[in-house]
């Protein structure tokens, strides 16, 4: 009898602990990265961010543009239970953002992508999640209504800065990717709301928050909320600037370098939407 109680007591502790162990996960694998990704934690603030969007172990999960960064975050901690979806632009839209000769010289790399990604994968962690890719404005039918959480890290400003249709068909293509009740979580280089349209459409990096939310909003989301995790009063672009002035780019060179690495990353907004349950 006193067996038997001692099973079931540990049994219960192990239950009770279980949500702190979720918690620690995070905090394990973040210690475990590369010390050059830790030092941009300070602007991107990954453990608060994922935390702000509900990201947990065994969730499906896409990430457009993966990244070496967020992939060494996203994919040990998704673990051998989640699966962890890459979408990629269109080769086509790539060609528009380098330019030929760039995109030649690029060639391999963006179109071996449903290749390179699960390899990626498989190198971040040692029981990594599933895996699969899409095209953005191409997702397959029978990915519909199946993920958990939709991750636009940075990279919301391309889908736009060639015509919002473009941002639109996309709020709208997520609406449909994710479950209802599932989340879509955005953080972007922002605009400030008084700057020319032109200007903040997204070809400088940068986009209106306002602008952002009337697209997904506008795809059928619910703003549930806003944080200011990412945010950097210090970046005042003014419309000559481009995002890419700033570190980790410093795309000027020599020239201000001093004066753009005191700013630091960019201001960025972050969002979170639910679709409707």
């Amino acid at each position: 009898m006193m067996r038997g109680l001692l099973k079931t007591v540990t049994a219960l502790l192990v239950l009770i602990a279980a949500p702190a162990a979720m918690a620690d996960t995070l905090d394990t694998v973040l210690a475990a990265r590369p010390d050059a990704d830790k030092a941009r934690d300070q602007y991107r603030h990954p453990k608060e961010t994922l935390t702000f969007f509900g990201i947990t172990p065994g969730m499906t999960v896409i990430d457009v543009l993966p990244g070496d960064w967020y992939g060494r975050i996203l994919a040990p901690y998704l673990g051998a239970d989640g699966t962890y979806i890459g979408s990629a632009y269109p080769n086509e839209r790539y060609k528009r953002i380098f330019g030929a000769e760039r995109y030649e010289s690029r060639r391999e790399r963006i179109e071996s992508f449903e290749t390179r990604f699960p390899d990626s994968v498989a190198g971040y962690a040692d029981t990594p999640p599933a895996t699969a890719t899409f095209r953005t404005w191409n997702a397959p039918e029978d990915m519909h209504g199946t993920v958990d959480a939709y991750l636009i890290i940075r990279a919301l400003h391309h889908m736009n800065r060639y015509g919002p249709a473009d941002m639109d068909a996309a709020a709208a293509e997520a609406f449909k990717l994710v479950k209802p009740g599932g989340i879509v979580g955005i953080v972007q280089h922002r605009a400030p709301e008084g700057a020319g349209d032109d200007w903040a459409i997204g070809s400088k990096g940068y986009l209106k928050q306002s602008r952002v939310v009337a697209a997904f909003t506008g795809a059928g989301f619910v703003l549930e909320a806003s944080s200011d995790i990412n945010a950097n009063p210090k970046d005042q672009p003014g419309e000559g600037d481009f995002v890419w002035r700033l570190p980790p780019s410093l795309a000027k060179g020599e020239t201000d370098r001093a004066a753009y690495q005191a700013i630091g990353e960019s201001d960025r907004m972050t969002l979170k939407f639910r679709k409707p349950s």
